[in-house]
């Protein structure tokens, strides 16, 4: 197998990402190009850039951009224009997301002259299945480097004790067992998964949610909100116009204030097993 030389990491600044930053440098010997994209998950951005700085990342190697318009614009929008359903049941969240940060990938893969790309998606979710086959479908002699399917870090324990010895700080929430729940963001919806929301008996704590009231706390008064669509597409709400993203935002924000947009279920995963969700979309 030929020397990897430089790997675009895909890179949050958290956890599990920072370990693979260090693994990969030490495993392959690699220089290492870090992508974080923004899709609208607020906060969480803030912490790659300083992060991967400290492990030695040259800032011309590190990419963080904003994907916002063309996310919503070229992926959510035609997908509501399909009506794309997953299982009949949901519109596509976390998913729709991901050929979007594939295609990313590969084109810094193709300006850094990298031969690889690495990803924190584990071995048991459909994360890597997006993710590779979106690179391989672009760049087929592409090398795909799964850590979660390669090392022997496969505990939480492991995990921080990786990241103690080699000085990578963890924030103290995840010391103290932190959030319950295994949380992805993006513009159009936040999915949580694990732990406590493993037994399907177990409902859901409201401090999880982000976005949305209980019905049970939404407005008794009605809100009547005015939208205009061309080719299929909104385009203004109220009468003001606004880019895609920022649309979409605001009806978060109107739909959240009324207890719109909540599901709780059991799906089917691609690779074979059942899987309990919580979304907000």
């Amino acid at each position: 197998m030929s020397q990897i030389n430089k790997a675009v990491l895909a890179y949050s600044g958290g956890l599990d990402t920072s370990v693979i930053l260090k693994w990969l440098q030490d495993t392959y010997q690699c220089e290492v190009v870090t992508f974080t994209a923004d899709l609208g998950q607020g906060d969480e951005l803030e912490a790659a850039r300083p992060k991967a700085l400290q492990f030695g990342i040259v800032p011309e190697n590190i990419y963080i951009d904003d994907l916002r318009e063309e996310f919503v614009r070229d992926f959510v929008f035609p997908m509501f224009r399909a009506n794309t359903l997953y299982e009949g049941e949901y519109l596509l969240g976390t998913s729709i997301a991901r050929p979007l940060i594939a295609k990313r990938m590969i084109e810094i893969a193709n300006l850094t002259a990298a031969e690889a790309i690495a990803h924190g998606a584990t071995g048991k979710g459909n994360d890597q299945v997006r993710f590779e086959l979106g690179a391989y479908a672009l760049r087929p002699d592409i090398r795909i480097i799964a850590p979660w399917r390669e090392w022997d870090l496969l505990s939480r324990e492991k995990l921080l004790a990786y990241a103690e010895k080699h000085g990578i700080p963890v924030e103290m929430k995840h010391r103290s067992g932190g959030s319950p729940y295994s949380m992805d963001a993006n513009l159009l919806h936040i999915s949580y998964e694990g732990r406590h929301l493993e037994d399907p008996a177990a409902e859901a704590e409201e401090s999880m949610w982000r976005w949305t009231v209980s019905p049970e706390a939404a407005p008794d008064a009605a809100e009547y909100v005015d939208l205009e669509f061309e080719q299929g597409d909104l385009t203004a709400i109220n009468g003001e116009r606004l880019p895609p993203h920022e649309l979409l935002a605001r009806l978060n924000r109107l739909g959240g204030k009324h207890g719109v947009g909540r599901i709780d279920l059991v799906e089917n995963r691609y690779v074979g097993m059942k899987s309990r969700g919580c979304y907000e979309t």
